[in-house]
């Protein structure tokens, strides 16, 4: 445990006190995230953010983790070195997709490569039980790993809020691989954490800088490394272990419901509209809250503890219920909010018609 908390503590100070020199530095070299049409911001802000959670989570781990214990962490190192270089660089000038996809995938294939965690199979999800052949666990594991990765960024639209969901999801598997004794990934984790919440001082509105690819791109490899760990491990732990969950992918898919379901009904409502999938909007789901009014602290509040509230629900239910029916009470749930949601902007909208042409007609007739 002293550990851990000396990991949240290292992590926590230097990224803390790392950020007013990265702001300062960005305003004097005019670099900065310029506002666009699908911007929720109005002013340029620097988002160099993520190179403080990569030096404080970084310094962290490795300064107190036992590395003879814990073989794996040289490829963790890889393939976050990796991911932030190619953020790093994507924030201070524009990357195309495609060679941010290509660092995605040189990262998750060095670290599923080399460590060889991977997913041996479905885990009884939609009936399937067989072992994949190794080949074929490589490439489910990284299209695993590079969907949630995308997932991850893709949320990070709104002051505070990726910060809030990663600390939330990676705090949730600290948690759960200390109480199974896997201090090295605990350590990752919290590590992680406590950077991750030194940044969010300066970046809950009104935001002083962003995180950018930089910080996101890192989070979101962490989130699919450990959810990777948590779901292989969790199937070797013996059957009357506490810590050990039934259902496990839909354990899994509830603890990052909301990257998870954003994402993927984004991509499918572009995809139903013939356009790319890839291609920016404001149809995600903190875009939806601004439009109905609420603020960036509010909108991020809110998801938050949605997200929470999945986790709690799948955590209560993993062993009450079959797992497919777990799993479309997580869809199920997270549709019917979403769209009453919808249906709650439509109904502002039309009344903001209304009014707003009787003010027009009374101004006309006096």
């Amino acid at each position: 445990m002293t550990i851990l908390f000396l990991c949240v503590l290292t992590a926590f100070l230097v990224t803390y006190l790392a950020i007013p020199s990265i702001i300062s530095i960005a305003h004097e070299k005019h670099l900065f995230d310029e506002p666009d049409y699908r911007s929720s911001h109005q002013k340029k802000t620097p988002a160099l953010g993520g190179i403080a959670i990569f030096s404080g989570a970084i310094l962290a781990f490795v300064l107190w983790t036992p590395i003879l214990q814990f073989s794996d962490l040289q490829y963790i190192l890889c393939a976050f070195i990796i991911l932030f270089l190619v953020g790093a660089r994507d924030d201070i000038s524009p990357l195309s997709p495609r060679y941010k996809l290509l660092g995605q995938l040189l990262a998750t294939f060095i670290f599923v490569f080399k460590s060889k965690v991977m997913l041996s199979g479905l885990y009884g999800l939609f009936g399937f039980q067989n072992v994949f052949p190794e080949w074929f666990s490589i490439i489910i594991t990284i299209f695993c790993m590079i969907s949630i990765i995308n997932a991850f960024n893709l949320i990070d639209g709104i002051d505070g809020l990726a910060g809030s969901i990663g600390i939330l999801i990676l705090g949730t598997l600290g948690v759960w691989f200390y109480m199974v004794g896997k201090m090295g990934y605990a350590a990752v984790a919290f590590s992680i954490v406590g950077a991750t919440m030194a940044f969010l001082k300066y970046n809950f509105a009104p935001a002083k800088i962003f995180m950018g690819d930089a910080g996101s791109l890192l989070i979101g490899l962490a989130v699919a490394i450990l959810i990777i760990e948590f779901i292989v491990i969790n199937d070797h732990l013996p059957m009357d272990n506490q810590a050990r969950f039934e259902n496990i992918p839909a354990v899994a898919i509830g603890i990052m419901i909301l990257p998870l379901f954003d994402a993927t009904r984004v991509f499918l409502i572009r995809i139903s509209k013939g356009i790319s999938p890839f291609r920016p909007d404001k149809r995600h789901l903190h875009h939806l809250l601004l439009d109905y009014g609420y603020s960036h602290t509010k909108a991020t509040l809110i998801l938050f503890f949605a997200n929470m509230s999945f986790i709690c629900m799948v955590f209560g239910l993993h062993d009450k219920m079959e797992m497919h029916y777990l799993f479309l009470l997580e869809i199920g749930i997270a549709g019917l909010l979403t769209g009453l949601l919808q249906l709650l902007i439509l109904k502002k909208k039309r009344k903001h018609r209304v009014t707003s042409g009787s003010i027009q007609r009374e101004l006309i007739n006096s």
